[in-house]
C-alpha cells in the first residue's frame, strides 16, 4: 500500500528491488562477500539451493537441477506443516556461462542471473523479464518482487556463512 507521495518504485526499492516498467522487468542487486565461483555454485548446486531458495528460510523439500542448456530445474518448498507439497517452481535453463551468468525461463518470464567481480566480492544482479506490462503487474500483485528479494537476501547470507567457514 502506498502512503502520501510514495511511488510504486520507491516502495519496491525499500523492499530491495527495482521495477523497470519500460522493459517490464523486476531488478534485484546485491553485493556478496564471496567470489563469483562461490555464488555461481550456490545458484547451481542442489545442496546449496536447498538451503536458501525458500523465502521463509526453510530448506526445500525437493531440489532437482539438470544444469545444461535445455535442462530443467524444479524446486518445491515445504507446506505449512513442514512436509513436501509446498509451492513448486520449475523452469528450463537457456544459457549457462560459469561463473558469469545464467539465463532461464520459468512462469512465462525470463530470469537472468549476472555475476560481476568487484574486488574479492561479487555483485549479483537478478532480472526477471516479464515481457508484458500485464505479466509484470501480475507478478507484483503475487508478491514475486518481495519474495525474490527475501530469497536473494537468503542467498547472500548463505554464501557469506560458507565463505566465513572456509576462511
Amino acid at each position: 500500500m502506498l502512503h502520501g507521495n510514495q511511488t510504486a518504485n520507491q516502495t519496491a526499492a525499500d523492499a530491495g528491488f527495482e521495477i523497470d516498467r519500460k522493459t517490464h522487468t523486476i531488478v534485484l542487486t546485491r553485493m556478496c562477500a564471496a567470489s563469483r565461483e562461490q555464488v555461481f555454485a550456490a545458484w547451481t548446486r542442489p545442496e546449496h539451493v536447498t538451503c536458501w531458495w525458500d523465502p521463509t528460510g526453510a530448506p526445500l523439500a525437493q531440489c532437482e537441477i539438470d544444469l545444461r542448456p535445455g535442462g530443467a530445474f524444479r524446486f518445491v518448498t515445504r507446506n505449512a506443516h513442514g512436509h513436501d507439497g509446498g509451492h513448486p517452481f520449475a523452469g528450463v535453463y537457456r544459457e549457462i556461462s560459469p561463473p558469469d551468468h545464467l539465463v532461464f525461463e520459468a512462469m512465462d518470464a525470463i530470469g537472468r542471473v549476472i555475476l560481476e567481480a568487484v574486488g574479492s566480492r561479487t555483485r549479483l544482479t537478478v532480472k526477471i523479464e516479464c515481457g508484458t506490462a500485464a505479466l509484470l503487474e501480475q507478478y507484483l500483485k503475487m508478491g514475486v518482487g518481495d519474495g525474490t528479494a527475501q530469497t536473494i537476501d537468503n542467498l547472500v547470507a548463505h554464501v557469506r556463512e560458507r565463505a566465513a567457514r572456509v576462511a
